[in-house]
């Protein structure tokens, strides 16, 4: 049977949302359940596909588009291409997974210069028809044809100067438009040379290429790449128009069903009176407030509201719903399930539970773990003092302190050189995609909540202030004004999406706290899931967070974290410097009752919990000066001394230093002298760490804190490393232990970090009681990838390439990575069945790489603090898909 490419919309459903893309079964679904809408057909996602691999298949399926077009005409009681009674289209983009703005849209196609007469005679509004024969030479010039949306904008602005410098689209008189629609037509025939087109069939089969071709234009790229989107293709929707500019009984809007900023179980939306619904989402015209349409339009807020609750009951989800009403008719444009912030995510997923809507575990399966950290939104402290610029709509929560940039462009430079910006816009367009992934916030003077500018910004869960209309902005000047002050390019502001307050410099920040709704959710997850979540943590206020946010173990405390501060530094380098094992000694004598409180810190706050210690890792040059630096400073001393400057005794230092660094120096240091090589080699510095591990826990333990120590020994390749330094270690701790005469449980293993070590697992598990799979220095050594290099150099390229789907420093890479710890466990457990087994690298608060995890039997995963949140949800959404014992 041949494959089916064009349907009506009465032969679709909401299960054929990856045929149909999610518009199309969506509006298909609604013609099931007779919800008003203006009818239509849809051409499949796997018709563009197809276009793609031959250009010349739309011709090949132009009987079939024409056969539904009939059927439309039937539908509608009008003609395509007539000129008394004119069919109007629109032609829209609808991907299986929501993009919003991303894609291509024609409004009023079908318009000609011959029918837009017989349409103000049957209409009797010719102010109505000239309007919507501007907006679609716009548009089709715009979106088919590729010609700079601002140069029709500047035309309209010049038309509008003429009223007044606050004109808005609705003060257009008739003379206005017919000026604006000849001036149009002059740009058209300008930039494409030739007249714009007066046949509707033509119009129609070059929107379908334009939206097919929408599907690759750089910003659905760049947002399908962001978003982890595959490449469905996208349908098109061929749809009667309905207009919502026809007076002031006619109207456009969009509602949701619930607050997407909060999740509250409250009716929310924007419209505007005699507009069309680009005007809405554009953010060009500030909206009025869904409720004001209670007053306004009772009837209509009536049925709107009925059919609103309708479909959330029918979809078991918070609706996102776009509107017209024609002359007192309302029709349904589309209805979606509603993009929404990381707060409302998780309310309604707990709250439509509590409403006996869905069930646990699909409320578990309702929240995107990944965007768990945005409910830990900063704000801004009201008791602080600060300055007030403006205040705007509340449109994507989150409090934000940046530098001022007014190109998308240049917020993605910025944001390249480390500098954190906030894009503040007149208007966002989807062309901006780029600056606002790459700004911590968006700032614009036009629009409210459905803007575009806060729909993207929710969607990403960055802070968004929306319509602050006190602003004026210059953005070739690269200035705004606001309350008499000019803010320039690079000047700090902060902006609060959750409040709307638009503040001038860096203003005092508070962080925030897990409560409510997001702890029931994590309780919930706590239930379910198997896979034990641990924190890496070395520091008393992280291993306090750590507890916070849910840790059941320290799965990685960096020892070499505990060397870095500055009153140590200074021991460490004697350390360092020793000539001797037994000056080496003293020095560690002086570090020790440092470690050790360290630990009895950590071993306190988790108490009863394990607590896995990495033993020092990395090559000790870290705690020197840099070598060019101190080479550098070396040569800047010898020419002063040269030149007859007292600093012979600065430079002799600063030798000795140099001496040092380059006797320490490597090529390739990650490679190096490191981890155990340096335990084997100086075995004085690793019984000096077990030393003070378990005479902290001792002390403790006679205090009756319960204290579960276990050591890991890193950078292990072959069970001959592991097997020397495991057995003096061991030696040690039993001996403390026995001196203490406590009981206490303790385990030595390792990180399997070395492809060698995943290889050989069944060996070095004869010796090691657990595994904790190092998965940074696995990736690099697994994948000959320098992470220092590699994520600033070429993994960008490899991305944008499609040479790896993602960046494997932050998802693991499953099947090259993925099979040495798969390999790793089995041959482990083969040796020592009731190994434990965890992964510590920066993969552990990645759901994907959660996931993975689950599904091999890891016991936990291990993550940073503020990542806890999302691992336990993550642990317990694989547990649902994936159930394990």
């Amino acid at each position: 049977m041949a494959e089916k490419y064009v349907y009506m919309f009465s032969e679709g459903s909401k299960e054929l949302k990856n045929t149909l893309g999610g518009k199309g079964a969506n509006l298909a679904e609604m013609t099931k359940l007779k919800i008003p809408i203006p009818q239509g057909f849809t051409i499949t996602c796997q018709a563009c596909l197809e276009f793609f691999k031959n250009p010349k298949f739309l011709e090949e399926i132009t009987p079939k588009v024409e056969a539904a077009l009939k059927n439309l005409e039937k539908l509608a009681g009008k003609k395509f291409n007539d000129n008394e009674d004119p069919l109007l289209v629109s032609v829209r983009s609808g991907a299986p997974m929501s993009m919003p703005g991303m894609m291509d849209t024609v409004l009023n196609l079908g318009l000609t210069e011959k029918n837009l007469e017989a349409l103000v005679k049957k209409t009797g509004n010719e102010r109505f028809a000239l309007d919507a024969y501007r907006r679609f030479i716009q548009m089709f010039g715009d979106v088919v044809m590729g010609i700079d949306h601002d140069d029709f904008e500047h035309i309209l602005q010049e038309v509008k100067s003429k009223i007044g410098s606050n004109a808005k689209d609705t003060d257009l008189t008739i003379p206005h438009l017919r000026e604006i629609i000849q001036k149009y037509k002059i740009l058209y025939k300008e930039k494409i040379g030739e007249d714009f087109p007066d046949n509707p069939k033509e119009q129609l089969y070059k929107s379908i290429r334009a939206v097919f071709d929408s599907w690759n234009s750089p910003r659905a790229v760049y947002y399908r790449k962001f978003n982890r989107i595959p490449n469905f293709g996208t349908a098109v929707n061929i749809q009667q128009m309905v207009f919502g500019n026809m007076g002031n009984t006619s109207l456009t809007g969009v509602a949701f069903t619930r607050d997407p900023a909060t999740g509250e179980k409250q009716f929310m939306g924007e419209y505007l009176t005699n507009a069309q619904g680009e005007d809405v989402v554009a953010g060009i015209r500030t909206p009025k407030k869904l409720s004001d349409m209670e007053e306004e339009f009772p009837a209509t807020y009536t049925e709107l509201t009925t059919l609103m609750e309708k479909l959330e009951n029918h979809y078991k989800d918070m609706q996102d719903i776009e509107f017209t009403v024609q002359e007192g008719n309302l029709y349904l444009l589309q209805t979606r399930n509603g993009k929404r912030t990381p707060v409302a995510m998780v309310k309604i997923a707990i709250d439509m539970m509590k409403e006996e809507l869905i069930t646990k575990e699909e409320a578990i399966l309702r929240v995107d773990a990944d965007k768990l950290t945005g409910l830990l939104f900063k704000r801004i402290d009201e008791k602080s003092t600060y300055e007030l610029l403006t205040k705007g709509i509340n449109a994507s929560p989150g409090a934000v302190s940046g530098q001022i940039v007014f190109e998308p462009e240049d917020a993605e430079t910025w944001s390249n050189q480390g500098k954190k910006v906030i894009l503040v816009r007149p208007e966002t367009k989807p062309d901006d995609i780029h600056g606002l992934m790459a700004s911590e916030g968006v700032l614009t003077v036009h629009g409210g909540k459905t803007s575009h500018a806060a729909v993207v910004a929710r969607g990403m869960g960055k802070p968004a202030v929306c319509g602050a209309s006190d602003l004026f902005i210059d953005v070739k000047k690269k200035l705004f004004r606001v309350n008499n002050q000019v803010f320039k390019e690079g000047d700090v502001i902060t902006i609060d999406g959750s409040t709307g307050l638009v503040v001038k410099g860096a203003a005092p920040l508070l962080e925030p706290e897990i409560s409510g709704e997001f702890d029931e959710l994590l309780a919930m997850a706590d239930e379910i899931r198997k896979l034990g979540v641990y924190a890496n943590s070395e520091t008393i206020p992280d291993t306090k967070n750590a507890i916070k946010f849910g840790a059941e173990g320290i799965g990685l405390a960096r020892t070499e974290h505990m060397f870095m501060a500055p009153e140590r530094l200074p021991v460490v380098r004697e350390m360092i410097i020793a000539k001797s094992t037994d000056e080496r000694k003293k020095a560690l004598e002086k570090i020790k009752p440092m470690q050790k409180e360290d630990f009895k810190g950590i071993f306190r706050i988790m108490a009863g919990k394990p607590v896995i210690i990495r033993l020092l890792d990395p090559p000790l040059h870290e705690f020197l000066p840099d070598y060019t630096s101190i080479t550098t400073e070396v040569s800047l001393l010898r020419y002063r001394v040269k030149n007859g400057e007292d600093v012979k005794a600065e430079l002799e230092e600063k030798e000795k230093m140099l001496e040092l660094v380059s006797g320490l120096h490597e090529s390739n240091p990650m490679l190096g002298l490191r981890g155990c090589r340096l335990g084997l080699k100086w075995p004085e510095i690793n019984d000096m760490q077990v030393e003070a591990i378990f005479e902290a826990a001792v002390e403790l333990k006679k205090e009756g804190v319960e204290v579960y120590p276990e050591v890991m020994i890193p950078l292990i390749g072959f069970i001959s490393e592991l097997k020397p330094v495991k057995e003096g270690l061991k030696k040690i701790a039993d001996r403390i232990i026995r001196e203490s005469g406590v009981e206490l449980h303790y385990m030595f293993g390792t990180m399997i970090e070395i492809p060698r070590a995943a290889l050989t697992a069944d060996e070095i598990a004869q010796e090691a009681e657990f595994f904790s799979f190092g998965t940074n220095d696995l990736t690099q050594m697994t994948l000959g990838f320098s992470r220092d290099d590699a994520e600033g150099k070429f993994i960008p390229f490899y991305l944008e390439k499609g040479i790896l789907e993602e960046n494997p420093f932050a998802s693991l890479d499953q099947i090259g990575v993925g099979k040495l710890m798969k390999m790793g466990v089995k041959e482990g457990r083969n040796t020592r069945p009731d190994l434990e087994i965890g992964i510590c690298g920066e993969h552990g608060g990645d759901p994907a790489s959660v996931e993975f995890c689950h599904k091999i039997g890891l016991n936990y995963v291990s993550c940073s603090p503020f990542r806890i949140p999302v691992a336990r949800l993550s642990a317990a959404q694989a547990q649902i898909l994936f159930p394990r014992e």
